[in-house]
């Protein structure tokens, strides 16, 4: 077709037909097949025509300028349109753009209702359940390497300092362990100013401030306070330093830890109750503090107004959080209380057990930031036998944090006269008959029915 109007030409002169030296149209030509390279190929049959662009299914087929071996327009060569199709070229399998004067979709194909959205190529599928198996598998490795690590941590600070194997006369053992735990007052490492705020005075040596006697076993788990002022028997033992041999003698409680330390402590324990001891555990004063304050203090449900000034305490009846030297004064007190030392060991028993509780919750176990340095006050300051382990640390822990929740019984020692007069002034006599009863409970790992006081 011509592109200007009436026939002319981009110089004026009027003519019909590109290459045409006539005035009138010319009839249409032949027009040879041609090869690239000049060498013209043998005629080919004539194409089928193409559909009509409504019945196509790519639409409307673009038309193409091509240039015969010739030469250019007007010099000879031809310079017509082609559809597309004589040379056997189908349009959208080209380039990106398509044909020239096409959009970039419509080189790609287009149909009826319109352009074509760009095919892509399929990537490969994504294997989700390999990516997350290799994550939990990368997780597991770390907290497992986090877990030997802080193990090794921990059993390097554990002060295995008493050796439970120098016992004399050892009742044999019975079902479940057996742990006597003790709170001691011993101001080791404690500096002036330190003594002054927690009200420790400065003592030298070390005596017993609590005794407890925690029975683990699967009938529930059971936790005993001995009171310090009971009067008991202080079987014959040796001198663990000077080697002297003692012979036996009524006296505290209290008085065999003063005077021997730890195993003459667990030798009264056992001969006054026919229970073996598997495990010691100790933490003085400035020990205790410091867990407290490591878990951020502890809730307590005070019983009654408490102001004693030896203790240092000043509290109100009602809940409340004690820190560490608002704790370490409440479980000391014992003057003011209507039950004494029987009342003081109760309110150890109950703040002992909040304070397990407190330090197992998640918020402390998953924290590095609160359980390291949990740990770290706990274990520089935690005195225990030779053959006591990580695990049988956890489990006085955790059957204590069980006790606090309902999982057995707190009781102290059952009691006959809480006002005995001795020699050694006003003293704690127990009740042999319910003693003995609880005793064997104990060691068959039976529920214990027992009352204590």
């Amino acid at each position: 077709m011509n592109d200007w109007p009436e026939g002319r030409t981009s110089d004026g002169r009027e003519r019909y037909g590109r290459g045409s030296h006539g005035a009138q149209p010319e009839g249409a030509r032949a027009m040879p097949q041609v090869r690239r390279g000049g060498m013209p190929g043998p005629q080919r049959q004539p194409a089928e025509p193409p559909l009509p662009p409504e019945l196509s299914p790519r639409g409307p087929v673009p038309q193409q300028r091509y240039q015969s071996p010739d030469g250019p327009a007007g010099a000879g060569g031809y310079d017509e349109y082609d559809d597309g199709y004589n040379t056997g070229q189908v349009y959208g399998h080209g380039s990106p753009n398509g044909p020239a004067g096409a959009g970039p979709d419509q080189g790609r194909g287009s149909g009826p209702g319109g352009p074509r959205p760009p095919r892509q190529a399929p990537g490969r599928p994504k294997n989700w359940k390999k990516r997350i198996g290799i994550g939990a598998a990368v997780i597991l490795a770390v907290l497992l390497v986090d877990g030997i690590v802080t193990y090794f941590w921990a059993d390097s600070k554990l002060r295995r300092e008493v050796d439970l194997s120098k016992v004399e006369d050892r009742p044999a053992g019975g079902e479940g362990t057996n742990y006597l735990i003790v709170g001691s007052d011993s101001r080791e490492g404690m500096s002036d100013e330190a003594k002054k705020k927690l009200h420790t005075g400065s003592a030298t040596g070390r005596r017993t401030d609590s005794m407890i006697l925690l029975h683990v076993g699967d009938n529930g788990n059971t936790m005993v306070s001995l009171p310090r002022d009971s009067w008991v028997t202080i079987p014959a033992f040796t001198g663990s330093e000077s080697g002297k041999r003692y012979q036996p003698s009524q006296n505290k409680l209290n008085a065999s830890f003063s005077s021997d330390g730890p195993g003459l402590l667990v030798r009264t324990v056992e001969y006054n109750t026919g229970l073996r001891i598997d495990h010691y555990a100790e933490i003085g004063f400035d020990g205790f503090a410091k867990i407290v304050d490591a878990v951020g203090g502890v809730e307590i449900d005070i019983p009654q107004d408490m102001k004693e000034k030896h203790a240092g305490t000043n509290f109100k009846k009602g809940k409340q959080t004690l820190d560490g030297r608002e704790a370490l004064a409440f479980v000391r007190q014992r003057y003011g209380l209507a039950g004494g030392d029987l009342d003081r060991a109760k309110n150890q028993q109950k703040f002992l057990s909040a304070l397990a509780n407190k330090a197992a919750t998640p918020s402390t176990i998953i924290n590095p930031f609160k359980l390291y340095p949990t740990m770290g006050a706990g274990l520089d300051n935690l005195i225990v036998d030779k053959d006591m382990s990580l695990w049988d640390l956890k489990e006085m822990f955790f059957a204590m944090k069980g006790v606090s929740g309902g999982d057995g019984k707190q009781m102290n020692m059952p009691v006959a006269n809480p006002g005995y007069a001795t020699p050694k002034g006003s003293a704690v006599l127990w009740d042999k008959a319910k003693v003995k009863q609880l005793v064997e409970q104990l060691k068959n790992d039976e529920k214990v029915t027992v009352s204590g006081n």
